[in-house]
């Protein structure tokens, strides 16, 4: 659970090879007209041109699809107004990224801007509170909080991260019930959403590591509700 800082540098460039792909993605990503399944076969080349030795995965859920949080990418053809989910990521020197943004097909509507930003006040919350010997548990607590508090906490129906490395998903989970105490080295997701059955999802996902005095975020990919066409 608790890497040393070359593993922590393998994570950090993955990271940034997806951040690089998220930047790409308004400007060279086309969305409306086309399946989930292309867009998702877009954003997998792109993992590779950025550097991974790998693209493990690529989520893509619009509209209503977006609603299940992990979604195959299937043939649904997306279009004007919807909210699309982008979850993808890789393995670059035998370490993995796993990272989401959503994305929304020309203007958002208000109530669509009101979500994104309630899960993006959550996520920035559950990356302030990593620190050495804050519970697990706490992480998970504190973004939800955010989202309970906004009247969306039924919609936000898992953990609020896992631990990576040499897999996806390891050791340890921010969830509730899981005490231990952080330590530094520990990396792991921060990736709460709300998701509306029959209409969409939102979910904002980055790594971070526990260091010595808070948090290190590996992703800084732009995290607004960004439109694409």
């Amino acid at each position: 659970m608790r890497k040393d800082s070359q593993e922590i540098e393998a994570l950090r460039q993955a990271a940034h090879g997806v951040d690089r792909v998220m930047a790409r993605i308004p400007g060279e990503v086309n969305f409306g007209g086309r399946t989930e399944r292309q867009v998702s076969h877009d954003l997998m080349e792109l993992t590779l041109e950025e550097g991974h030795e790998v693209a493990g995965f690529g989520i893509v859920g619009s509209g209503p699809n977006g609603a299940s949080p992990h979604h195959d990418a299937g043939d649904r053809v997306i279009g004007e107004g919807d909210v699309v989910v982008c979850d993808f990521g890789g393995r670059w020197d035998g370490y993995h990224s796993d990272s989401t943004r959503t994305f929304v097909v020309g203007d958002p509507t208000p109530d669509q801007i009101e979500v994104h930003s309630i899960v993006e006040a959550a996520n920035a919350v559950g990356r302030a509170v990593v620190a050495p010997g804050v519970p697990c548990e706490e992480v998970d607590r504190a973004a939800r909080s955010v989202i309970v508090e906004a009247g969306f906490g039924e919609h936000f129906i898992h953990r609020t991260g896992h631990g990576i490395g040499l897999e996806v998903h390891e050791h340890p989970y921010m969830v509730e019930g899981n005490d231990l105490p952080l330590e530094p080295g520990m990396t792991f997701s921060v990736e709460p959403g709300i998701y509306l059955p029959g209409r969409f999802g939102v979910r904002i996902e980055d790594i971070v590591v526990c260091g010595h005095d808070g948090v290190d975020s590996l992703n800084e990919a732009n995290r607004s509700l960004v439109a694409v066409g």
